[in-house]
């Protein structure tokens, strides 16, 4: 079985006139993976390669500028598109508490007294790393993944346990 690109980003929109590009994060490793020189494969596949010729922050933002990618025009054909790589040159941390997006993303989730919540659905990288999960009665919670909310990942069993405060998990109704 192939495994599927793993995601590590999104182009934005342009960024003025040279065709610098916003960048949509989806990785705990920006600097490493969208340093200068990298070869990043593409969805849709004919959207690339795409070679980084000079990424830098500007604002907390990602900027990255592609090589061949010299104008406004070139930069706006390429908004929306997902920049991935193989998940085999991911290197696997030694670390049992680190894990990747997709090794999370598809987990059911369940509270420590075993009431079932929902399934991880995303996780967003801002500040501090915020898991996503789409409640099975409707809409979704977002929880941070930290020790203290999140006392148990057991990716092998396909499921995720939180230790939720009073009121993080209530609707809003």
């Amino acid at each position: 079985m192939t495994e599927q690109p793993m995601v590590i980003g999104r182009i934005g929109r342009p960024h003025g006139i040279r065709g610098e590009l916003t960048i949509d994060v989806r990785t705990d490793d920006p600097d490493l993976r969208f340093a200068a020189g990298v070869r990043l494969a593409t969805d849709p596949a004919s959207a690339g390669p795409l070679t980084v010729d000079r990424p830098r922050w500007h604002s907390g933002r990602l900027l990255v500028r592609f090589a061949g990618v010299d104008d406004r025009t070139a930069a706006e054909q390429l908004r929306g598109v997902w920049l991935v790589v193989d998940p085999a040159d991911i290197l696997v941390s030694d670390d049992p508490d680190d894990f990747h997006d997709q090794e999370l993303v598809g987990l059911a989730v369940v509270t420590v007294g075993g009431e079932r919540v929902g399934t991880v659905t995303e996780i967003r990288h801002h500040a501090q790393d915020l898991l996503v999960i789409g409640r099975d009665s409707g809409g979704e919670a977002l929880v941070p993944f930290v020790a203290a909310l999140v006392p148990e990942v057991d990716v092998p069993a396909g499921r995720l346990v939180i230790d939720p405060p009073p009121g993080l998990l209530d609707d809003g109704s």
